[in-house]
């Protein structure tokens, strides 16, 4: 994205990425462990489309309609939104397995165009609470499986 800002936590996860990709890839589990995006819906696949319900503390809540940009099971979740004249955004989630067993996972977004700077610039700190708060919660899902 040409003129863009990002917001990303990274986590370390102690759990294969078959096990984060089986809740990562799974749209209509999302709401048993992602505290923003609920309601999720739709196909992981190309030309695929993913809507959610965006709940972000502090900010309205909204309705979100994305085109899956790319997706690699087990490794990544990508997906597009134009969210108005010049403002446009880029989700994902990124599983990197250091080894069998231990992972690292990033949440994010990209905000490209002027709109999205200056929303980026405004509401920089709620999002990234938000998605430090999705990463505990993709890690802890993820463990808890591991152990069960």
């Amino acid at each position: 994205m040409d003129s863009s800002t990002r917001i990303e936590n990274r986590i370390g996860v102690q759990a294969t990425s078959d096990t984060i990709w089986s809740l990562v890839g799974d749209l209509a589990t999302w709401s048993s462990w992602n505290p923003i995006e609920t309601g999720a819906e739709g196909r992981i696949g190309y030309g695929g489309s993913i809507s959610l319900t965006e709940a972000i503390p502090g900010m309205p809540e909204r309705q979100v309609i994305g085109k899956v940009g790319d997706w690699r099971p087990y490794a990544q979740l990508i997906w597009h939104e134009r969210r108005g004249w010049q403002f446009n955004a880029m989700r994902y989630f990124e599983i990197e397995e250091l080894v069998p067993g231990n992972c690292i996972v990033a949440n994010g977004v990209w905000f490209g165009g002027f709109r999205g700077e200056f929303f980026h610039d405004k509401h920089r700190k709620a999002i990234k609470e938000a998605y430090i708060g999705v990463g505990e919660a993709l890690k802890a899902a993820a463990e808890a499986i591991e152990k069960a």
